[in-house]
């Protein structure tokens, strides 16, 4: 039996993380790199959305990650309009609540954020922010991930959120990986970086 294989990848803008898929889009299968067969994304990363993605053969890995009883903290650097003050700081940090059916709102649970400087050696996007545009980077850690959940929390305080990245995964940084590159990763290191229950 063939032993199950992990990896860890700097998603691209512009990308889905999907293998497979009905419409035009870009898809995982264009990286210049040759994915065992079996391979799929365990979570995913929106096509706007940028950075660490993890993929394996092993089917089990989603469920113990996402749905099991200790949630897993995912951190994103996040790139908004405009400058984020205390008070905006403050009410995304203790819970928001927003939108997301006509009749249907959800509050978020608290979470990390803080402000940072402009990270440096980003690959430029074409829609970033003009030099004369105020705005801002967070650092934002939460433990949830629904309904496209930063997008609308920063929007409910008023912000447009251009660009966003997600930095690591518990333990699972996307540290100088460059977009499109792929990391294999040992099942060991994989689970224990994970914090999850290693059994494959």
């Amino acid at each position: 039996m063939n032993k199950h294989r992990y990896f860890i990848i700097h998603k691209p803008y512009n990308m889905v993380s999907q293998f497979i898929s009905p419409d035009k889009v870009r898809l995982l299968g264009s990286l210049n790199f040759d994915f065992p067969e079996g391979t799929h994304a365990i979570g995913r990363l929106d096509n706007q959305s940028e950075g660490l993605l993890l993929l394996t053969t092993n089917k089990k890995v989603t469920k113990l990650l996402f749905q099991g009883e200790v949630p897993h903290k995912r951190t994103y650097l996040v790139q908004v309009k405009n400058i984020v003050n205390e008070e905006s700081l403050a009410q995304l940090r203790n819970g928001i609540t927003f939108r997301i059916a006509e009749d249907q709102y959800y509050t978020t649970t608290p979470c990390d954020v803080e402000i940072v400087p402009q990270p440096l050696n980003l690959s430029p996007l074409d829609n970033a922010f003009r030099a004369d545009v105020p705005q801002t980077w967070l650092l934002i850690t939460l433990t949830e991930g629904k309904f496209h959940q930063i997008r609308k929390m920063v929007a409910a305080v008023h912000h447009r959120c251009k660009r966003l990245i997600r930095v690591s995964i518990e333990d699972i940084e996307l540290g100088d990986l460059k977009p499109g590159e792929v990391k294999e990763l040992a099942e060991n290191d994989f689970f224990n970086l994970l914090k999850i229950e290693h059994w494959s």
